[in-house]
Parts: C-alpha cells; structure tokens; sequence
C-alpha cells in the first residue's frame, strides 16, 4: 500500500500513526554498506569507511538486531567484514546513509507499523546518481509488507528529531533551502511533517550552521534526550558554528513542546580540535550524532580531550544504558556520523 498525500487520501496522521522516539524500543536497525567512493575520497577511503560501518554494525548486533542492505557485488564483503553478526540484504543502493533516505518508521496504538518515504534528492542534488537511494526506503517498507505514506516534501532523516510525544526538531537551513523545497514556506513545510510524522509542535533551529553536506542537519546538533530534555552540542568558540548555536540555544530557551513544557537543555561540549577532511572541508565532529540501540548507546570517538566528558554525560542522560564508544573520523570523512549510518525500525 502506498499513500501519496492529497485531499482525497488519508494521512499518517489522520491513520493515528506517529513516530515513535528513538530509545522506544526497536525490533532492528536498518544499515547500508558504504557504496559510494568519491564520497570518502577514494579506494583507500571507502576500505577505512567500510571497516569503520562494520564495527558500528557489530557493536548495535550485541544489543539488537541489524539488517545491513548491500550492492550484489558486495554482500559477501559485507558478511565477511560483520563477522557473520547481521543479516546482509542485497539491494541497489548508490550511497550509504540509512538515516537519510532509508524509512521514518511510524506507528499507532493499535501495534501496526508503517513509514514514509520522503522525496530524495541527493541533499539538495550534491550528488548523481540517486534513483537507487530515493526508492530504498519504499523497497525496504514494501520487503517487511509494511505501509508506505509517500511524501510530496524533500526531506531527509537526519534533519529530524523527535521526542515521542508530539515534539519535533528540526533545521530552517536544511527544509526551507532552496535546494530542497523552494517556493514552500515555513507553515507548508511544518503542516506536511505534522501530517507525516504524526506530531503537533515544530521547534525551529535556525541557520548559519557550517556543515554545507547536508545544509545543518538537526543530528549533528541538538535531539531529544527525553520528553522536555534536548541535548545540545556547544562548540569551541572558535567554530565557525559557535555563533548558531547560540541563537539554537535562545530558540530552545523559549520554546514550549507539544505539551507545553519549558525546555530542559543539556549543553554536551563538542570536540576542542577541528579538523578537515580529505576534501579539505571542516569535518562536522558531533557527540550529538549517536545512535540509541535497545539498552546502549552507540556514541562516536574522535580521539579528541573531549571524548571522555561526552561519554560521561551521555551516559547520565541516559543511565542503565550500555555505552559503546566508536572511533568514528573515518565516517565522517563522507559526510555523516553514527546516527546518520542507522535507522531504527521500532518494535510494535
């Protein structure tokens, strides 16, 4: 089944559908196999790459399990470098970020599932080909018999956040850019992701922010650590996205969520050291950019003097939970993080 939005059809919302927050619990987590080269800047970039998404896949398996979705000619690879701990699914893919353009899962109180397929677009057309990518997650939905609403708004998964109970973060740099819905204004944008995901309160982070990959994406800034609790990433002062981040701060500082709370922020110091990639852009290191398996956190490592004190917050925002500390530079150097490699399915 598969919902395009308009006046005669139903929407997730009207269904009693919602997305659920990411530490509900999950039956499995979606990951695709590192297929594009020119993205890690080449052979030798896409082994270390490959090498770093199998361990991020090894460490969700002790906790849950993954389905790792592979180009023909690279599931023997993929099993091989997982050690035999995921199921290895082939699929055409053309790049390999799960978050981005792999399904927001949805569900309703009645233990049914279902998932929307955002229109893709390569992050604002930064890359071709794509046809492979903005179908995956309707091929993903339609390999588990779940229901696809398709929606007429280009959007990616890292550009949300939610809280579970009607709240949304989101970006005005990555949503209202031009390079993925001109000509719609704020409201338009914010009735289609609360039709969508089910939600009633948009919280608005501005722009400004440095990392032109994925035009400020909400993962590697702020999420919700629990209802009325948002993690924030403050940088050095020296980074360039110092100065956005205050005005997120002020913005989060005066907003309400869907039930009218004040928001609580945790302020989670970002790396000291900046680095580049092996393009030369500003790497976007974000502790923020975690993923939160059933009992664990999946957190990055950036060999950095603030790795310690954001595992040790992290693990206070999140107590009982395993934390699993990834050296993650070498997925970075494609553009993304943890969270932006993984994709929960949640358990219904």
């Amino acid at each position: 089944m598969n919902r395009t939005l308009d006046a005669a059809l139903p929407s997730p919302l009207q269904d009693g559908f919602s997305w659920p927050a990411e530490w509900e619990p999950h039956r499995r987590t979606w990951m695709c196999w590192p297929a594009r080269a020119e993205c890690f800047g080449g052979p030798d970039g896409v082994l270390r790459a490959k090498q770093a998404y199998a361990r991020v896949a090894r460490a969700i398996s002790a906790f849950e399990p993954v389905s790792l979705a592979a180009r023909a000619s690279e599931v023997a690879e993929a099993k091989l470098a997982t050690g035999g701990k995921v199921e290895v699914i082939e699929m055409a893919l053309d790049d390999s970020w799960a978050r981005d353009f792999g399904p927001t899962f949805l569900k309703n109180e009645h233990g049914r599932l279902s998932g929307v397929q955002w229109t893709f677009n390569a992050w604002g057309q930064k890359y071709h080909p794509y046809t492979n990518d903005a179908t995956f997650a309707s091929r993903v939905l339609e390999s588990i018999a779940t229901p696809i609403y398709t929606a007429p708004l280009v959007c990616e998964g890292g550009a949300l956040n939610c809280d579970g109970q009607g709240t949304l973060l989101t970006t005005e740099q990555c949503l209202l850019n031009r390079n993925r819905n001109p000509g719609r204004t704020r409201e338009e944008v914010e009735g289609l992701l609360k039709q969508y995901l089910g939600v009633r309160k948009v919280i608005w982070l501005g722009s400004g922010f440095s990392d032109v990959e994925t035009d400020g994406h909400v993962d590697n800034i702020a999420c919700f650590a629990g209802p009325g609790r948002v993690i924030l990433g403050i940088p050095p002062k020296s980074h360039p996205d110092y100065p956005a981040v205050q005005e997120a701060k002020a913005r989060l500082k005066a907003a309400r969520d869907a039930q009218g709370r004040e928001i609580e922020i945790v302020c989670l110091p970002q790396p000291k050291k900046l680095r580049t990639s092996w393009s030369g852009r500003l790497l976007a290191m974000s502790y923020v950019n975690f993923y939160l398996a059933n009992g664990a956190v999946i957190m990055p490592a950036f060999e950095d003097a603030n790795d310690e004190g954001a595992r040790t917050i992290l693990a206070q925002c999140f107590p009982g939970r395993d934390i699993m500390q990834i050296h993650a530079l070498d997925i970075l150097q494609g553009g993304g993080g943890i969270h932006c490699v993984t994709q929960q399915e949640p358990q219904v």
